[in-house]
């Protein structure tokens, strides 16, 4: 059996190496190395994919959430709403901005941010809400702009983990997560569901006179050189990890797909185990597109488990093991722990197994059968 990877990038990466070396060489060829034709490229082929008007590249997911914070003019004490059951990145930003961070629980069966939260959270500071589409998985858009619209909010969807999931709307419309709030930020981290070799991320919108103002932010507030209009920032997308990229990018739908199957084949494998809640998806959608497998483990020890796979060479991880608002970086007298009882119940439960587009079905079982016999014993 090959070596079960948590992320395998080596053989995807096999399986793409004459398109992506090719456009490495293209670069070094002709040294156009930052905003070079290959990041153009790029930028116009995900605007054409997900539907969007405007994609602004970037050097990293964390700075597109920054920067699109920042585009939308907000105020220090400014409020903005997001989950407390995610990376600390989204709400990093916030405090960065000087910003108010207003951490709220989330829903225990797809562990996005809760709506109802969302509503008891608001106040007259409130300026925006960033729903995170956690492991994949699409958060309640519908709910979340009637809400923004009712309160005169902004919506910044994090798509850091979800790009290529689609979105269906109570009117049946069907959408790429990431262009249905105001402004959207991802990430291109290696291990993302289409990641690069390096650090990048982008910004989407489809707001003219925003992606305007965005553009200049991220290149020193820059639209005509050494002419500063704006506070901005030095984030950009280089040319080689835009070459990856666009190698990758016609292949996302199908790596997605892969996922998807693998989440299917682990499903089966688990169904009726009284230790174990899978995570819930429907076969004939793509509003789940799996940036990560995430089981939770029900009156058994998770800790021993996640030792018990790591004996036996399998990789795994717990996403996140503290909460947002017991983090040193974040605690506030604001938050009472009853505020948040599904977060402290995940913290305790959850346990990512192995995903990405290389899985076998040889892994799988061997997986899945550890897991099992864990369990069952």
């Amino acid at each position: 059996m090959k070596k079960i990877q948590m992320v395998d990038l080596k053989s995807q990466y096999e399986k793409i190496k004459t398109t992506v070396d090719a456009s490495i060489q293209e670069v070094l060829d002709t040294n156009t190395y930052i905003n070079g034709p290959l990041v153009h490229q790029f930028q116009k082929n995900l605007e054409d994919y997900l539907g969007a008007k405007h994609v602004i590249p970037c050097a990293n997911g964390t700075d597109a959430l920054q920067i699109a914070m920042m585009g939308l003019d907000l105020k220090p004490g400014d409020e903005v709403i997001t989950a407390d059951f995610t990376f600390a990145a989204t709400v990093e930003v916030i405090a960065l901005l000087q910003l108010t961070p207003v951490l709220v629980d989330v829903d225990m069966v797809n562990m996005n941010i809760d709506i109802d939260a969302i509503k008891k959270a608001i106040t007259p500071k409130t300026k925006a809400i960033v729903p995170v589409h956690l492991f994949g998985r699409a958060a309640n858009m519908d709910a979340i702009m009637e809400i923004a619209a009712e309160h005169n909010l902004y919506v910044i969807e994090d798509n850091a983990q979800a790009i290529g999931a689609d979105y269906i709307s109570k009117s049946g419309t069907k959408s790429k997560v990431g262009v249905i709030g105001h402004v959207a930020a991802t990430s291109f981290f290696p291990s993302k569901n289409l990641g690069c070799y390096g650090d990048g991320g982008a910004i989407f919108t489809n707001d003219d006179k925003l992606a305007h103002i965005i553009r200049g932010i991220v290149n020193h507030g820059m639209y005509e050189r050494y002419h500063h209009d704006v506070v901005g920032v030095n984030s950009r997308l280089d040319s080689i990890q835009a070459g990856v990229l666009n190698a990758k990018l016609p292949l996302l739908d199908e790596y997605n797909a892969a996922r998807r199957l693998a989440a299917s084949k682990y499903n089966a494998a688990f169904a009726g185990n009284a230790h174990i809640i899978t995570p819930e998806f429907d076969a004939n959608e793509n509003d789940h597109v799996f940036h990560q497998y995430v089981l939770r483990i029900i009156d058994a020890d998770r800790n021993a488990l996640l030792q018990h796979l790591q004996d036996k060479q399998i990789p795994c991880a717990i996403y996140y093991p503290i909460p947002l608002h017991s983090q040193k970086a974040y605690v506030d007298s604001r938050y009472k722990e009853e505020q948040f009882p599904v977060t402290n119940q995940l913290v305790q439960e959850v346990i990512a197994l192995p995903m990405h587009t290389e899985l076998d079905d040889e892994q799988i079982k061997f997986i899945t059968d550890t897991v099992l016999e864990f369990l069952n014993k």
